[in-house]
């Protein structure tokens, strides 16, 4: 299924949870709507479902118009799955009939699967691993096992658009990437589009075509996961998805001045026009290195380390102005140590270079 969004705004009262939201949605594509809480992600999740109308704009699915401000076409008048946050499991049906149900009940579900609803169901068990479980109840699954019901139940019907609520938020971290791998292949086996709503970045780098970040009900940038994360185009951008830090200076000649110590210089790594309209520079985590060699970088003071099994994470104070960096192992410093921090890029190489200060060396990344 085709899906495009056009001038979408949604208003609850006083409060706008959308403003001008413009996106298409290809076919079988797995669209990741990424943001923090309250940006608008689920209102537009809602919408698409049929739950909500839009204040202004339209909606079209395969071509046909399904929403606009004056009506919308009902969720089980749309050839759509739900998976929620919650699972949202009956609690008096088993597995089985928690399969079954969809594809009694669903008025998209063909006539074909109608009358082949025993081998429909079985199919679905075994695509999900859940066929030892057919006749357990909720309560008696785990976290995970109910996660599966609810995929199960929401392709049980053959649905063209899959719609996913946050629905790992509830699990442990190794639950979560365990059913990461179980959604991929949930979309390689089916013919669904998937749009996925989520506040974890690492789930939609991790599995969508591409990701819709949202800030305040507006799209700030849509792209595949690997232009998101190394190209960002606005500072919320860069700071919610790469965790990227952000530093303050002037672009001259191709090279950044950071204010901080304008007598340095950083060369661009490819970093998007409309940041370098900002005066800003980015550097992720790791993209940055310490050393106690003062003169070869932004001078600090470490305010905490943390050990992550293979990699030290540092909060560093650069004259009021805080850095998060991400370090081997093999770099340790401890708390209240005077450290520079330095771009750790590939290919770029350190030279002693006189300063713009008279009598003074310091190190100039060229």
């Amino acid at each position: 299924m085709t899906t495009a969004i056009r001038n979408v705004n949604k208003t609850f009262g006083s409060f706008q949870a959308l403003h001008d939201i413009n996106l298409d949605i290809g076919e079988k594509e797995f669209v990741a709507i990424l943001g923090p809480s309250g940006c608008g992600k689920t209102t537009l999740l809602r919408i698409l479902a049929g739950f909500e109308k839009p204040t202004s704009g339209l909606i079209h699915m395969d071509g046909t118009e399904v929403a606009n401000a004056k009506k919308t076409l009902p969720p089980e008048k749309r050839n759509l799955g739900m998976v929620f946050q919650s699972f949202a499991l009956w609690p008096h049906l088993n597995v089985r009939q928690h399969i079954e149900f969809p594809l009694k009940h669903h008025p998209a579900a063909s006539e074909t699967l109608r009358q082949n609803i025993g081998k429909r169901t079985d199919d679905v068990l075994q695509i999900v691993n859940l066929e030892p479980f057919a006749d357990r109840q909720p309560g008696e699954l785990s976290g995970g096992q109910k996660q599966r019901v609810a995929l199960a139940r929401a392709i049980a019907s053959e649905p063209s658009l899959l719609l996913m609520d946050e629905p790992l938020s509830s699990l442990d971290a190794e639950l979560r990437m365990g059913m990461r791998q179980e959604i991929e292949r949930l979309h390689m086996l089916t013919d669904a589009s998937i749009v996925y709503v989520t506040h974890d970045q690492n789930e939609a780098l991790a599995m969508a075509d591409r990701i819709v970040v949202m800030n305040r009900g507006r799209i700030e940038q849509v792209g595949p996961p690997e232009e998101i994360y190394a190209k960002p185009r606005t500072p919320f951008v860069a700071a919610f998805v790469g965790k990227a830090n952000l530093i303050k200076g002037r672009w001259q000649n191709g090279m950044f001045r950071p204010n901080l110590a304008p007598y340095l210089q950083w060369p661009d790594h490819d970093i998007a026009d409309e940041l370098k309209e900002q005066g800003l520079y980015t550097l992720r985590p790791e993209q940055i290195s310490i050393t106690n060699e003062l003169d070869l970088g932004l001078k600090g003071t470490v305010q905490s380390v943390q050990f992550q099994g293979k990699e030290m994470h540092y909060a560093v104070d650069c004259r009021g102005e805080s850095f998060v960096i991400h370090t081997p192992l093999s770099s340790r410093f401890a708390i209240g140590a005077e450290v520079a921090l330095r771009p750790d890029l590939p290919g770029l190489s350190a030279k002693q270079s006189e300063s713009m200060e008279p009598g003074v060396q310091h190190m100039v990344y060229l």
